[in-house]
């Protein structure tokens, strides 16, 4: 396979490709992954895939195949982390009313399942609540807190939220709640009223397990408890210990749509739990697979495309307790019920997201601002549930961050994404911290908040002045990594099972992108909601289909829509395509660029 780099230092010397990015090899030196092939005795390609991620021989094999009695560490290294297992251990104990305040998202919908789950096994059956997107807003309320405490509640947990909920849980307090903190999102020097505040991402946590998502933070949580209970003499014949690993399906799937590095602890999470996800016992995932049309081993890609959206639509569009109802539930009927509802209202969702978008693409085009630092769309009456969705969608088009903000009733609730070596969550929390918010937090590439309507020109003006620099430093830098260069002959069913070794793939482990050189187009055309579908030929004549997905209408779609007079180098995703039990090679296009040997003018 030919490593591609020509004297200018651009892979095959593209150094300005159809969507104006410098495509650069992701591994610098070719010498480090012939040695590795040699030692581990594995092909150059899939050497070349390790050696890029620094991946050393050392490593290959714990890397290959992560387990988790390697990744996982001592819960208690969290701070908080013995307070909040000896409480809920005690309550659990005492048989106390617990309930799970969770956020909407599947984060926190598989969050607070994997704790009434655990907690059903343990004989004390607990409760929940998940705010209203639209009428409540994220995270703990004082009203909802204090309607948990007169239904006899005695124990809060929140999970992937809480925070930042000041207000909310003094008044938790107040009304005789004892509350537990389970969370992920950038801390403040002030904490929250709360018997424990587990957050690896406080400023006083040394941890090193930042980059969990809620679920993970909160499947440490369980493995803490659960040895606090055994160590009680909690467990006997009549309550056997349960299994903590046959809860790892839904680590997994919120590991994998909370968008969180998968290195580390969260790949070995990700890696078991896409297995036990395999086996079906969850029967809530079960049904949401089998109304999703999923008849394979489900992978990352599987979770975060195919079943996440469909979880959290309940949140953005229907009721948002559906996602952790249907992951908690022990009943296949509920379950089948629920996931056919969660079907038909991601299918309202998609209507209503290509509404917003449309509107939201109006109104920056009409301002004329592409490229911005920071685009930033609010409209009244658009719907509060697509709001993260449209931004991922402006981020993706223009490649800086979106903000986009639902208006009503004299207030704004946003969504924001971002782009690498932008942090987003760290703004918005100082720009709560001026005093330009109702509330907000997130991380580095994801946010949300609450501003009121007459502060939104003022928070826009703090949001550029503070991400222009990093925005403009990111920009300067923008290029497309490629692992490698080979023909459409070369695009074979083993390659691409080979290079799923690598996988999980998502954030922090991207998937392998590849170079199809010199492919000719036989034919292209746009299908589905303006995607554009080719089959591209090689040398031999040999065929490949490929997909550019959102392209019509953009230069790449236009470029494979009229490239019949010469070959392009496509660069892209391999993955397995499966129709009618028939497994085929499909090429996920990302980018292109003229076969000329020469930059694009």
């Amino acid at each position: 396979m030919p490593d591609g780099q020509s004297d200018s230092g651009a892979f095959l010397a593209v150094a300005h490709s159809v969507s104006g990015k410098r495509w650069r090899a992701r591994l610098e030196d070719e010498r480090v992954a012939l040695a590795l092939a040699q030692q581990l005795e594995i092909s150059e390609i899939l050497a070349r895939v390790l050696a890029a991620r620094g991946i050393t021989a050392e490593d290959a094999e714990r890397f290959l195949n992560p387990a988790l009695r390697d990744a996982l560490p001592d819960p208690s290294i969290l701070k908080d982390m013995d307070l909040a297992a000896s409480r809920l251990a005690g309550a659990i104990q005492a048989d106390e009313k617990i309930a799970v305040f969770g956020d909407y998202d599947v984060d926190g919908a598989t969050s607070g399942a994997l704790i009434l789950r655990f907690l059903e096994s343990v004989g004390s059956p607990g409760t929940y609540y998940i705010p209203d997107r639209g009428r409540e807003g994220y995270g703990p309320n004082a009203p909802a807190l204090r309607s948990l405490a007169e239904q006899g509640v005695t124990l809060v947990v929140t999970v992937d939220c809480g925070i930042s909920a000041f207000e909310p849980l003094d008044a938790a307090a107040e009304a005789g709640l004892s509350v537990i903190v389970v969370d992920h999102h950038i801390a403040e020097p002030r904490l929250p009223t709360a018997t424990a505040v587990v957050n690896p991402n406080r400023l006083d946590d040394d941890s090193g397990l930042g980059q969990l998502a809620a679920v993970g933070v909160t499947f440490l949580l369980l493995v803490a408890l659960n040895r606090t209970l055994r160590e009680a003499g909690h467990y006997d014949s009549t309550c056997p210990e349960p299994d903590l690993l046959v809860l790892l399906d839904l680590v997994a799937l919120g590991t994998v749509c909370d968008v969180v590095p998968l290195t580390g602890l969260n790949r070995a999470l990700t890696v078991q739990g896409l297995k036990v996800m395999a086996g079906r016992g969850n029967i809530g995932l079960a049904a949401l697979s089998d109304s999703a049309g999923l008849d394979q081993a489900p992978t990352a890609y599987h979770a975060g495309y195919l079943l996440g959206p469909r979880v959290n639509a309940g949140g953005r569009v229907g009721e948002s307790s559906l996602g952790i109802r249907l992951l908690s539930t022990s009943d296949r009927d509920a379950a089948d019920a629920i996931a056919a509802h969660l079907g038909e209202l991601n299918k309202e969702r998609q209507a209503i997201e290509a509404d917003v978008l449309d509107a939201a693409l109006a109104q920056i085009e009409a301002r004329g601002e592409t490229p911005a630092p920071v685009l930033i769309a609010a409209g009244m009456g658009w719907h509060a549930g697509v709001v993260g969705i449209v931004a991922s969608r402006l981020k993706e088009r223009y490649a800086c961050p979106a903000i986009v903000i639902a208006v009503a009733d004299g207030e704004g609730r946003a969504s924001c994404r971002s782009i690498a070596d932008v942090d987003i969550g760290a703004a918005v929390t100082a720009a709560r911290q001026a005093g330009l918010l109702i509330n907000g937090g997130g991380h580095a590439m994801a946010a949300g908040f609450t501003v009121a309507e007459d502060q939104l020109e003022a928070l826009g003006a703090f949001l550029l002045e503070r991400l222009a620099p990093s925005v403009a430093a990111a920009r300067q830098a923008a290029s497309l990594g490629i692992d490698g260069a080979l023909t459409v002959e070369g695009a074979t069913l083993e390659l691409v099972e080979e290079l799923a070794q690598v996988g999980p793939f998502g954030s922090g482990n991207a998937e392998p992108r590849m170079v199809i050189t010199s492919a000719r187009i036989v034919s292209a055309k746009v299908v589905g909601n303006g995607h554009v579908r080719c089959i591209l030929a090689g040398a031999t004549g040999k065929r490949l289909t490929a997909i550019a997905f959102r392209a019509a209408g953009e230069e790449l779609g236009h470029m494979l829509l009229s490239a019949s007079e010469g070959p392009l180098h496509i660069a892209g995703n391999l993955r397995i395509n499966r129709w009618r039990e028939r497994d085929d090679v499909q090429l996920i296009i990302q980018d292109a660029a003229p076969a000329t040997g020469t930059e694009r003018d």
